[in-house]
């Protein structure tokens, strides 16, 4: 595995260089909550707002009444039938046509399958963000390696380039077995207009009847079964290792009546709240309510954190799990702090340690204000991407259009 951080890249867009057209295709997008579909609608924002034709093309329908996010056209053909995350959508191919590029964001199991298969026969080329590895449990996992091993790693190799979110998560996961295709770090990030310091989150405290004198933890992630792997049952643990504390998890999905009901036999039902989902525009203000923001996952299914850099920038500081990528957020000890995965124990002593140190918050806050805005600013990654574009653009296809037509198309 080669690997380079986009700045790296040598190739560029001149000024005199004509806009491209460029399709994202992502399995889940609003109004699902995810960083997935989140991290392909500020792609495309921010290649749009440089004078680009960026699209998204999704799986995920959308409600009667939904107005989708501005800024970002996006196309929802029919899914016949899905298994979790993975739907299955016939006519994802023919939205592909009239596109210079198509930008993958992957899993997508089935969607994934046809941009390889289109893109082979139509010649045209596709560049991957690889989010994470699908982790499984039982007979699942071996489908899983078995899908990886026949089609996954020919998806990924026949890229012109594929983008990881930090080479470290790269090294960790199934990457590490590609050979030839050029891999690049592309980070996720976060509009640092939107989440910035100063938020006043009294009148939402008052919300959910969180006293102003006592210190709030706040966690934002899935709860549902496709993220199992976020560790809530964890933080419920380290809660009970925390009695001065107030914990509110904002958050929806199957599994939350069951995170419900643990709160309750462990007797936190007067310290946790459950806010369900919150509104793009309400979520600054919740970091900006809280002390600490936590991400407590327990698996590579964590492969960045979006969350840690929307805390981040509201200067919010963060606890995390010491995780492949989620780590090279996180600055151990400067930015935020570390606990080893699956270690209630360890998670409730980071806490403690933040909770009990307001000047530590705070240096560690400022920290990582800057942070974001030297990295994870969406407008700083919108010119790295175009770099990975020309340089995708610049290479011949990774297998001759004869072999690629008969591949499973």
């Amino acid at each position: 595995m080669v690997g380079m951080s986009a700045p790296e890249v040598a190739a560029t867009l001149r000024p005199g260089d004509r806009p491209l057209r460029i399709a994202h295709v992502t399995a889940t997008f609003p109004p699902y909550v995810g960083g997935t579909g989140v991290v392909a609608y500020h792609n495309a924002a921010a290649l749009n707002r440089r004078g680009h034709d960026a699209r998204v093309v999704t799986a995920t329908a959308a409600p009667s009444g939904w107005v989708d996010l501005p800024d970002v056209p996006v196309r929802r053909p029919r899914t016949w039938f899905r298994i979790g995350n993975a739907p299955l959508v016939p006519m994802l191919s023919w939205e592909l046509t009239g596109f210079d590029l198509v930008h993958l964001h992957y899993p997508f199991y089935f969607g994934a399958e046809q941009v390889w298969s289109t893109c082979g026969r139509n010649r045209k080329p596709y560049v991957v963000t690889y989010h994470q590895d699908v982790l499984f449990s039982g007979v699942l996992t071996l489908a899983a390696r078995l899908h990886h091993r026949l089609l996954g790693t020919r998806i990924l190799e026949d890229a012109r380039v594929v983008a990881a979110t930090s080479l470290d998560y790269a090294q960790e996961s199934n990457l590490a077995n590609l050979t030839s295709v050029p891999l690049v770090e592309m980070p996720n990030g976060v509009d640092a207009n939107r989440f910035r310091p100063g938020l006043d989150g009294r009148a939402l405290r008052a919300r959910y009847g969180l006293g102003g004198d006592i210190p709030v933890i706040l966690f934002v992630g899935g709860l549902d079964r496709a993220h199992f792997f976020k560790g809530v049952s964890v933080l419920l643990e380290a809660a009970m290792h925390l009695p001065e504390a107030s914990f509110l998890i904002v958050g929806e999905g199957d599994l939350r009546r069951a995170y419900e009901r643990q709160a309750r036999q462990a007797g936190l039902s007067s310290r946790v709240r459950f806010a369900g989902k919150v509104s793009d525009a309400e979520l600054p203000w919740h970091y900006g309510l809280a002390d600490v923001t936590v991400l407590p996952s327990t698996t590579r299914g964590e492969a960045f954190g979006l969350v840690l850099v929307e805390s981040m920038a509201t200067g919010t500081p963060v606890v995390a799990s010491r995780l492949p990528g989620v780590r090279t957020v996180v600055d151990d000890g400067h930015t935020g702090l570390l606990a080893t995965p699956g270690d209630a124990a360890d998670l409730a002593e980071m806490l403690g340690t933040l909770l009990s140190n307001p000047h530590l918050r705070a240096r560690m806050g400022a920290a990582g204000r800057r942070k974001v805005e030297q990295r994870f600013d969406w407008a700083r990654i919108g010119a790295e991407l175009e770099r990975m574009y020309a340089m995708a653009l610049a290479l011949p296809p990774r297998r001759q259009p004869s072999t690629r037509g008969a591949a499973r198309s």
